[in-house]
Order: structure tokens, then C-alpha cells, then sequence
């Protein structure tokens, strides 16, 4: 026979279902792939224009509704909504952190934490305030442990940077019973990250405005800070105390420190303990106007608003408290300090 011993399809109706068949197989491969590259949340979605036009139609969205909740009938609900919406865009950031641009990653990691900033300053606006009370806030506890570790970490990395920028820095590092002093002049604001590290029994003064702050092994030391007018980042921390005034303070692996805040985001703690809270209380010639100039001449009580992302309770964490006043040092004046 003509077509004998062949394996394919040999009468007209058994070709046309076959050919049917491959047609849908492709057709259903096609729309997987062009699935895939449309849904932001799959871990395949690797287009940077493709998550800032997600990411940013997201934020035009949460800034709408943000100037519609003076007008709403219930803005408590529209709060809640939003504080879910924002840490949407938190782990939306994290799962694709891996391939974006090391300038979009810290642009759009500041958006969030500026429409965070945002719906705090309308809550408070809107919405009553409470007497100060232990309960741990949980305005943040939306985003789960592993992608709030990976926006954590990645809030100021940079290129060319070692481990919390320890390596390739400028700083103070590997120093003991000595007092540090470093005055950013005038223009010295673009000096980039500085970096206090393997410090035991130092005194630190930073006067002045600078970027961002990488503090790494630190045992017994004071350490005095101006105006960081972006992030703190600190690591392996004991028996300290730090008085500094920053847009965002992250703190991992502290214990028995204490901390002087003035803090435009809610300060967040990691696998710490025995760490206390109180305002800022630091003095130097023209430090208001340092202040003022980094956008932290407002005292906003975030010192109080701890985050520990290792107490995800309707309790207070066992991790930190607030000073107690009778315990806290008085405001100390480093002025006139020579390096």
C-alpha cells in the first residue's frame, strides 16, 4: 500500500483534526508567553519599561485617591485600602529588583516610601489622634517578612559598593578609644555613602549634611549625627548610643543601644534587642539651618513608630521601648570640634 508503514496521519479528516490540534498548541504557547510578559507578579517578568509603566500607573493611582480621602465618608476604609495598595508596590519592587537599573530600583523604592510618608501625613490629618499608646503599629506588617527583607536591603545600595558599603567608602573604620570628627563643608553633600565601621569606644561626630550612612560593628561607642538626607543603615551594633536626624534609619542585629531619633519615615528593626527609642537632641552651630536644608527641620514623632519586622504581633515587641525621660542624656552640643 502507498502509505504503508508510515506513522502519519492518512485519510483527510484525521490531517485536518491533527493540524487543529497543533494550531491550538501554538496558539495556547503564545498566549502563556504573552502572559507571562504582561503580569508583573510572575517571576519571569524581566522588562524594566514594562514594571515602570506598572509601577507607575499603580502610584498615579494611590496619588488620586490619596487627594480624594478629605472628601471621603470613610476615610479609615480608604486608609486601610491604600496602606494595602502601597505595600503591593513594596513587594512588586522586590520581586523585580533582581534586574532593574540600579537607579530605578532606589527612584522607585523612594517613591513608595514618599507615598507612605504621604498617607501618615493625611491619616493624621483626617483622622484623630490617639493618646501615645505600647501597641506596635501595623501599618506595614501588608508585606510579607522575605519582601520587606529584600526592599530592606536594597534601599541604599549602589554601584560599586561592598557589603553596606563598608568596603569602598569613605569613613572612620577599624579605630578604638578615639574621638572621630568629620565637618561636611558646603558642597561636600555629594560625598556620596560614609562609613563607620569596626569602632570600639569611639566617639563619632558627623557635622553637617551628607547622603547616606552605613554603620557596621560598632561596640561601645557615642556617635553624633547631623542631617543624613537619605538613608542610615545600620548593622551589628552593642552597647552604643546614636543621636542622628535621617529621612529613613534601618537597623539590623542591635543590642542594649540607644537611639536619638528625628526620623521622617518609621525607623526599622531586624533581629535586635534591648534597643531604646527617644528624640533627637543634638546641637551645633547651624544645625537648624543643616536641618532645614535636608527637609528634617520638622519634628514628626516617628522615633516613637518602630517597625520590628521580626514582631509581626498585635503586641508590643519585646525588642524595643521607649526611653524612659529620666533616662535619657541631655542635648549635647558638639560644636567647636576640631578632626
Amino acid at each position: 500500500m502507498e502509505n504503508q508503514g508510515s506513522s502519519f496521519p492518512t485519510d483527510e479528516a484525521t490531517q485536518r483534526k491533527h493540524a487543529a490540534m497543533l494550531d491550538r498548541l501554538s496558539r495556547l504557547h503564545d498566549s502563556r508567553n504573552s502572559s507571562k510578559s504582561r503580569d508583573p507578579n510572575d517571576p519571569s517578568f524581566e522588562s524594566t519599561q514594562t514594571f515602570l509603566t506598572n509601577f507607575n500607573n499603580s502610584k498615579l493611582s494611590i496619588e488620586s485617591q490619596l487627594s480624594q480621602i478629605p472628601k471621603s465618608c470613610d476615610p479609615r476604609s480608604d486608609i486601610a485600602t491604600l496602606s494595602v495598595s502601597i505595600s503591593e508596590l513594596e513587594t512588586l519592587i522586590s520581586q523585580n529588583s533582581h534586574f532593574l537599573p540600579p537607579y530605578e530600583l532606589r527612584a522607585s523604592l523612594k517613591s513608595v516610601a514618599d507615598l507612605r510618608q504621604n498617607l501618615d501625613e493625611v491619616s493624621c490629618r483626617v483622622i484623630p489622634k490617639k493618646k501615645f499608646s505600647f501597641k506596635s503599629k501595623k501599618a506595614s506588617g501588608n508585606v510579607s517578612l522575605e519582601s520587606a527583607r529584600k526592599v530592606l536591603d536594597e534601599v541604599p545600595a549602589a554601584e560599586n559598593v561592598g557589603v553596606f558599603g563598608v568596603r569602598d567608602s569613605v569613613g572612620f573604620k577599624g579605630k578604638e578609644n578615639e574621638v572621630l570628627v568629620k565637618e561636611f563643608k558646603s558642597g561636600e553633600e555629594e560625598i556620596g555613602e560614609f562609613v563607620l565601621s569596626d569602632l570600639v569606644n569611639c566617639e563619632v561626630r558627623l557635622i553637617g549634611c551628607f547622603r547616606a550612612l552605613f554603620v557596621h560593628k560598632l561596640v561601645n561607642c557615642r556617635v553624633y549625627v547631623g542631617a543624613v538626607f537619605g538613608s542610615v543603615l545600620i548593622e551589628e551594633v552593642e552597647g552604643c548610643v546614636f543621636v542622628m536626624a535621617s529621612h529613613q534609619i534601618r537597623i539590623h542585629h542591635a543590642r542594649g543601644t540607644d537611639f536619638y531619633l528625628r526620623v521622617r519615615s518609621r525607623p526599622i528593626i531586624e533581629d535586635c534587642s534591648g534597643v531604646r527609642f527617644a528624640p533627637y537632641c543634638l546641637g551645633y552651630n547651624e544645625i537648624e539651618r543643616d536641618l532645614k536644608k535636608s527637609n528634617l527641620d520638622e519634628e514628626t514623632g516617628n522615633w516613637a513608630n518602630v517597625d520590628d519586622f521580626k514582631w509581626l504581633r498585635a503586641v508590643q515587641s519585646p525588642n524595643w521601648s521607649i526611653l524612659p525621660e529620666c533616662d535619657r542624656i541631655a542635648t549635647v552640643n558638639i560644636s567647636g570640634s576640631e578632626q
